[in-house]
């Protein structure tokens, strides 16, 4: 047997163990239905918490401000072990009694808008508006309302549970904090893992990989009218898009490409001499991924090689032809992402978990694929599903961004169920 093999049995035995197969929830304990009605009573200062993380800016690489509010909130409630890690991730520790079980129940810092962004939350009704307020600010207050309400109601967990809030899941971050909790020392302890992000009641339980480029034409450079004829790594930049954005996929596996942005050239009347995309590419079939990934690498190599070509039959210039001997365009393509693919399997132990959650407070069973920090367990084979954490987000990603705060507790019910189900109670 190989050593991930290995691991991978190990890491689900222990929730194997505790899990039972049959259909009984812990939400029938008396104490567990008052840590419950603890949950609902607790919203408004949850979605108070929610308003103030998002206050809170914390871009891609920038989160050491909401780092540092989530740690002094992780201090308040009591929790143990409370640090930075190097990465930048947010620990805390709720000791259980079963030192072999450790859950990892996270929520991510990051968003995806810069610097200068403003985030002040604005309030219509139950409508809170802000950038970032549903992702991740939400799962962020909810993480805070799970680990309040296992301090406040004393409940005694069989495993361990470790609240992270984790750096880096959005854009460019690649996973960088999660990536780092599973090169780190922790890892070995690892046991399940949970994510809560976004709004409404769904679960993810499978991986949506994504390739992400950054892809850089060069060129001499000249003069827009003295030298014309020069190649022009905007023009080869035009090429390689325009193929790409022929391509044609088909419905299953649901497979996306997107080129994002644009940049370079140095002014209107300049053949620049440099530019460059970026492209975003997904599927959670790792087969359909790799397929058009080759297709966008063969894209870039023809729009090149096209470039080259159109102005050695073309041009008329003799200093222009010379120069584009000597320099003709090139193509850097620069993987700055790598997020793999994976799927929890139906029968596993941490899907029942959360059904019975789901069916404890009558909630659909929606499961379904995404891209988020759960993609690095479930790639490890590690149990590990992503949680929305209640309410309705609108606008996602956009300066406009708005959650509905309708009802939303019954998210953080579902979140802290799961994880008593995943974990189990010390007296149970």
């Amino acid at each position: 047997m190989n050593s991930k093999l290995l691991r991978i049995l190990t890491l689900a035995l222990p929730l194997a163990a505790i899990v039972p197969s049959q259909a009984a929830s812990l939400a029938d304990r008396t104490d567990v239905k008052a840590a419950l009605a603890f949950v609902k009573d607790l919203e408004p200062e949850t979605l108070e918490q929610q308003v103030a993380f998002c206050e809170i800016p914390a871009p891609p690489f920038t989160e050491q401000a909401r780092a540092a509010y989530a740690k002094e909130q992780f201090i308040k409630l009591g929790l143990k072990n409370v640090h930075i890690d190097k990465e930048g991730n947010v620990l805390g520790e709720r000791p259980g009694k079963n030192p072999d079980q450790m859950l990892v129940f996270s929520a991510h810092l990051d968003t995806v808008f810069p610097e200068g962004t403003d985030t002040k939350v604005k309030r219509e009704g139950n409508m809170l508006i802000a950038p970032g307020i549903s992702d991740d600010c939400r799962g962020l207050a909810a993480l805070w309302a799970v680990a309040r309400t296992l301090q406040e109601t004393n409940l005694q967990t069989d495993g361990t549970i470790m609240f992270v809030a984790t750096v880096g899941e959005e854009g460019a971050g690649d996973l960088r904090g999660v990536r780092h909790l599973f090169n780190s020392d922790l890892a070995k302890r690892i046991t399940q893992f949970i994510s809560l992000d976004g709004t409404d009641l769904g679960v993810t339980s499978g991986a949506v990989g994504s390739h992400r480029y950054e892809v850089t034409f060069h060129g001499p450079g000249g003069h827009s009218y003295g030298a014309f004829g020069l190649v022009n790594p905007i023009h080869a930049l035009g090429r390689a898009v325009a193929k790409i954005a022929d391509f044609e996929l088909p419905a299953e596996p649901k497979t996306t490409f997107s080129v994002s942005m644009l940049s370079g050239g140095t002014s209107v009347n300049a053949i620049p001499h440099t530019t460059a995309f970026l492209i975003d590419m997904r599927s959670a079939d790792a087969e359909a991924l790799d397929a058009i990934d080759a297709r966008f690498q063969t894209a870039v190599h023809q729009a090149v090689a096209e470039e080259n070509a159109f102005w050695a039959k073309n041009n008329h210039n003799r200093v222009s032809r010379t120069i584009n001997n000597a320099q003709p365009i090139t193509a850097d393509i620069k993987l700055i992402g790598d997020r793999p693919t994976g799927k929890v399997s139906e029968d596993s132990p941490i899907l029942e978990a959360i059904r019975r959650a789901n069916a404890s407070l009558d909630i659909e069973n929606r499961f379904g694929a995404s891209s988020t920090d759960s993609n690095i367990a479930i790639s490890l084979g590690v149990p590990a599903a992503t949680l929305s954490a209640g309410g309705k987000g609108y606008g996602g990603h956009s300066l406009d961004e708005k959650f509905d705060s309708t009802d939303s507790y019954i998210g953080t019910q579902r979140a802290l169920l799961a994880a008593l189900e995943i974990v189990g109670l010390a007296n149970q």
